[in-house]
């Protein structure tokens, strides 16, 4: 069986899953600092470096297409933003054991909307495997990054979605680890510091009044 497309073929035009852990990455694109929040995509082309060196588009030509227009490259951005912000909420939500909200629900039902349809098309050789789109190219870059945590939330691993017990970072993360119990979004950092923090509040709490007050 051959593969073809409906529509004229375009560079490393990418239609493969995205990893679960790209997926996450993308939502982390927004991040804690020392307790305050900082925005890693602040204009399109960042977001265009970020999916480029992430793997999930090649063609940087054929993702950018729709902000050929008045205003489009912010409203591209802002498309980005948008369903980030979505997902953001609903692993929130999952993490916390609560419903998302409905606008969430929402934007995330619609950003998996855009993903592309396979279908058979008539060759003269037999049959041939195509493909149609719903929307345009960053319609289905978001869909394929929606999909993987859509997915494991239907599978029922929506317990392995979690939040960093670091107050000063907080990622999103998805909890692969075999007893499902993990606290942190990495333990070589923090949670090697959240171990210290809580040895020195031990040390200090032990400490006679005395040396307490000498140390301070």
């Amino acid at each position: 069986m051959k593969s073809t497309s409906n529509h004229p073929p375009r560079i490393d035009h990418r239609h493969g899953a995205v990893p679960l852990e790209t997926a996450f990455d993308f939502l982390n694109t927004i991040e804690l600092e020392d307790g305050a929040p900082v925005e890693r995509l602040t204009s399109l082309d960042d977001a265009i470096d970020w999916l480029a060196g992430h793997g999930v588009i090649g063609d940087r030509t054929w993702f950018a297409a729709p902000a050929r227009t008045v205003g489009g490259r912010s409203s591209a951005l802002a498309r980005l933003i948008d369903a980030r912000t979505a997902l953001r909420d609903v692993a929130h939500a999952v993490a916390h054991d609560r419903a998302p909200d409905y606008e969430a629900i929402a934007v995330v039902n619609h950003t998996l909307g855009a993903r592309e349809r396979i279908q058979l098309v008539a060759a003269d050789d037999g049959v041939r495997l195509g493909h149609t789109h719903v929307g345009d190219s960053i319609d289905d870059v978001l869909a394929r990054i929606a999909e993987p945590i859509v997915r494991e939330i239907g599978a029922g691993h929506d317990d392995r979605i979690r939040i960093c017990a670091n107050d000063t970072c907080r990622w999103i993360f998805y909890d692969e680890s075999r007893a499902g119990r993990r606290r942190w979004c990495d333990m070589a950092t923090c949670g090697n510091r959240a171990k210290a923090r809580r040895h020195r509040e031990r040390q200090k709490e032990s400490a006679p009044d005395g040396a307490t007050s000498q140390a301070s």
